[in-house]
């Protein structure tokens, strides 16, 4: 199932997508809904980011060949960092390359996993319990700053810096998805989630022994090789195998 969170007639809906069509729900994605009578043409609604996360959790060399990439030796446990929830922003949206601070923007394809209950200290076999679902992200980073400053905070906090989309696949295996990235239709990523150093279930139960994870919270999974700088003008795809593709033009 595919659920969007749109922007129909100036309010925000939630639906779920089923080929060409939206259909509105009632109730919360996170509990109990329905469906409605109501139906749009996917074409006649502006998508948004599928979820408000809090916050995001995002996942740093956990990829073998991205590892191998920037000549760093694999590690021990997952690493971890924050991107704020004013960075988030939904397909088709712009990215604003922040040239008053940065000369180097990459565009960083990943899965997106959005939590669908309040995960606190849960063991790895109960993880899958705890997501709502998948989703298409890329993990924008000012490179240039990432290499400057002891931490990530502002190299991956900017605005506009996290769009995800186009909506949220709750049936999903993701032991084995093919991710893709395309700048300006050309292909610069395409890897499986098998390169994962540590999968989903391991990451969801990590980053909860460290913090509690809230309903639309996204963790997300790190990035393959092949990351590259963007610049305004360019447009970025981000194509999951059994989600859909998230398209963001910069700015």
């Amino acid at each position: 199932m595919k659920l969007a969170r749109f922007l129909k007639d100036s309010s925000i809906k939630f639906g779920v997508v089923e080929g060409e069509k939206v259909i509105e729900i009632e109730g919360s994605i996170f509990s109990n809904f329905k469906k409605t009578s109501i139906t749009h043409k996917l074409n006649s609604v502006k998508l948004l980011a599928p979820c408000e996360p809090s916050k995001v959790i995002a996942i740093g060399l956990n990829y073998k060949a991205h590892a191998a990439e920037f000549n760093k030796p694999l590690p021990e446990e997952p690493m971890i960092f924050m991107k704020p929830s004013t960075s988030v922003i939904g397909p088709e949206a712009e990215i604003v390359y922040p040239a008053h601070m940065s000369r180097r923007v990459d565009y960083e394809g990943e899965l997106g996993v959005v939590i669908g209950k309040k995960a606190h200290m849960v063991k790895k076999e109960d993880a899958r319990e705890y997501i709502l679902g998948y989703t298409c992200f890329n993990d924008v980073t000012a490179r240039d700053l990432q290499g400057k400053d002891i931490q990530y905070t502002r190299a991956k906090g900017f605005d506009t810096f996290a769009p995800m989309g186009p909506w949220i696949e709750t049936e999903l295996n993701p032991a084995d998805v093919r991710i893709e990235t395309y700048l300006n239709s050309e292909k610069r990523q395409d890897t499986s989630t098998r390169d994962m150093i540590f999968d989903v279930y391991h990451l969801l139960s990590f980053v909860s022994h460290v913090m509690t994870l809230l309903p639309g919270d996204v963790i997300t999974t790190g990035t393959p090789s092949g990351v590259g700088k963007m610049k305004p003008g360019d447009k970025v795809e981000v194509k999951i195998e059994g989600i859909g593709i998230l398209v963001n033009n910069v700015k």
